[in-house]
C-alpha cells in the first residue's frame, strides 16, 4: 500500500516575531521540519510533500532533494494547504498522512500506529488525540456513542458542555486518498474567517456514515506545537529529556542531566560520564570511558577513548585516545591531537596536529603546524603563523623541546632533538640536535639527544 505524507509548513508564525521561516528554527540543533520529516519516514513509503508559504525560498532551499515542495497562496486554511498536494498525489498514493512542521516531539512510532489504524479503518478517517487538563487551544474531539469521532470542534466556536471535553485533536491525520480529494472539494469555508479547515472532513464523513476513529497519544509532551518563543523552549527542554535518557540507557552516565546539552544524532560511547553544563553540538562522536565537563564545549568533533575535556572547547576537532586538555584549553578547526597528548590551560590549537605524547604547556597558541611525538611546547610559546597577508606552517619534529615563552616565525622547521632557550624568537630554520638561544635565536652548540621510551 502506497502512503505518502503531506507536511504543512505554510504558516506565517507571526507570534514567533522572527525572520527566520518558523519551521526552520532549530530544536536540539536541527530544524523542526527536520524532526518532522524523521518521524513520518518509518510510516510512508513515498517522497513526502512539504506544503510551503510564507518564506516559501527559504524552506525549500533547505529541503533540497528530502521532499516535493508545493506553494500555498494565499494561505486560506488548513484544508486549502492540503488541496495543493492534490495535482500531485492524486491517483498514485493510498493513503495520506497529515501533520504539522511544527511538532517536532511527535515520534515516528506514534504514527506508524496511526496509519496501521487507518489500514484496518473501513472508514475514510484516522486521527491522532490526546487526552489533557490545559487544552493549549486544541479542538475538542466529540464522539459517537459507539466510540468513534462525530466531529472537531474548535475551542472558539465550543459550548461550555463542550468545553469540559478533555480529549482534544493533537492535528495528526490518515486519510483514504481517493475520498480525501473529493471530501477537500466538499469543505464549506469559514464564514468568520474565510478560511477552509481540513478538521471539517470529519463531520463531512460523520455525516455520510463513514467510521472516523481516534488513536490516543500516551505522551502528552510529542503533542506539543510552536507558536512562540515559549513553545519551542518547551520542545527543546522536552526533546533535551528524551536524548539524554537514551543516552543513560546507552551507558552514558550524566552527574545532572538537566544541565547537560546534547543535539539530537551525538553519539557517546559506554562508561563515558558528561559533567554538567556541558554542550554537544553537530556531528560529534565521542567514545568510551571518557570524561567530558564541566563547562566544556563541544562541536562538530571526534573524541577517541579514554580522555579528559575540563572546562575546554572543541570545534571541528579530532581527540585521539587518551588525551588530556584544560581547563580553558580550546581546539579550533582542524586540530588534531594524537594519542597521549597533554594540552594545559588556556592554551590554543588551529589547523595543526599533534602527534602522539606532545605536551603543550599552557598560555601557547600553536596554528598552521605540525609537531612530531614526544615534544615539549613550553609555556607562552606562539607559533607566529600570520604575516598581515598569508598563513604560513611550522614544522617541528620528534623530541624536540621548546623552551618557554618562544617565537617561532613561520615559515619555519625544526629539526629532530632540538632545543629552543627561553624567550627565544626563531626566525630561521633549527637543524637536528641543535639549541638556539637569544633573540633573534642562533645556535649555540649541538646537543646529544637523550632517547624516550
Amino acid at each position: 500500500m502506497r502512503v505518502t505524507a503531506i507536511l504543512l509548513a505554510a504558516g506565517q508564525g507571526t507570534r514567533m516575531k522572527s525572520y527566520l521561516p518558523k519551521v526552520l528554527h532549530p530544536v536540539a540543533g536541527k530544524p523542526m521540519i527536520w524532526h518532522a520529516l524523521e518521524s513520518i519516514k518509518q510510516s510512508t513509503t513515498e517522497k513526502p510533500v512539504v506544503v510551503v508559504g510564507h518564506g516559501a525560498d527559504e524552506v525549500i532551499k533547505y529541503l533540497g532533494d528530502s521532499a516535493r515542495a508545493v506553494l500555498q497562496e494565499p494561505q486560506l486554511g488548513t484544508g486549502h494547504a492540503v488541496m495543493q498536494a492534490e495535482a500531485l498525489l492524486k491517483g498514485i498514493t493510498d493513503l495520506v498522512v497529515v501533520c504539522y512542521s511544527d511538532m517536532p516531539l511527535l515520534r515516528g512510532a506514534t504514527l506508524q500506529k496511526l496509519v496501521e489504524t487507518q489500514k484496518n479503518n473501513k472508514g475514510p478517517i484516522s486521527m491522532l488525540t490526546v487526552h489533557a487538563d490545559n487544552p493549549r487551544g486544541f479542538g475538542r474531539v466529540i464522539r459517537n456513542d459507539d466510540g468513534t469521532v462525530s466531529s472537531i470542534v474548535e475551542e472558539y466556536v465550543a459550548t461550555a458542555d463542550q468545553l469540559q471535553v478533555k480529549e482534544l485533536n493533537v492535528g495528526g491525520y490518515c486519510f483514504d486518498a481517493d475520498w480525501l480529494w473529493d471530501a477537500l472539494s466538499r469543505i464549506p469555508k469559514n464564514s468568520k474567517k474565510g478560511e477552509y479547515y481540513l478538521t471539517d472532513t470529519v463531520e463531512l464523513a460523520a455525516k455520510d456514515g463513514l467510521t472516523v476513529q481516534a488513536t490516543v497519544m500516551d505522551d502528552l509532551e510529542e503533542t506539543i506545537g510552536v507558536n512562540t518563543r515559549v513553545h519551542l523552549s518547551e520542545c527543546e527542554t522536552a526533546m533535551r529529556r528524551r536524548i539524554n535518557h537514551e543516552h543513560m540507557l546507552n551507558g552514558v552516565t550524566m552527574v545532572d542531566p538537566a544541565s547537560v546539552y546534547i543535539d539530537i544524532g551525538v553519539t557517546i560511547g559506554v562508561d563515558t560520564v558528561i559533567m554538567p553544563n556541558t554542550y554537544i553540538h553537530g556531528k560529534t562522536e565521542i567514545g568510551e570511558c571518557n570524561v567530558v565537563g564541566p563547562n566544556s564545549i563541544v562541536r562538530n568533533s571526534k573524541i577517541g577513548n579514554r580522555c579528559k575535556v575540563l572546562a575546554s572547547e572543541l570545534e571541528s576537532a579530532v581527540l585521539e585516545d587518551d588525551v588530556d586538555m584544560g581547563p580553558f584549553a580550546r581546539l579550533r578547526k582542524g586540530a588534531h591531537l594524537g594519542t597521549h597528548v597533554h594540552m594545559g590551560n588556556f592554551g590554543e590549537v588551529k589547523d595543526s596536529y599533534l602527534a602522539d605524547g606532545v605536551k603543550m604547556g599552557h598560555f601557547s597558541y600553536i596554528g598552521n603546524a605540525q609537531i612530531g611525538s614526544n615534544t615539549n611546547i613550553g609555556a607562552g610559546t606562539i607559533t607566529c603563523n600570520y604575516d598581515g597577508e598569508k598563513k604560513h606552517a611550522t614544522e617541528i619534529g620528534e623530541d624536540v623541546f621548546i623552551g618557554s615563552d618562544t617565537m617561532l616565525v613561520a615559515p619555519l622547521k625544526i629539526g629532530n632533538g632540538a632545543r629552543t632557550g627561553a624567550g627565544a624568537i626563531v626566525t630561521k630554520n633549527v637543524a637536528e640536535d641543535t639549541l638556539v638561544v637569544g633573540m633573534p635565536a642562533r645556535p649555540i652548540k649541538k646537543l646529544e639527544r637523550k632517547v624516550k621510551k
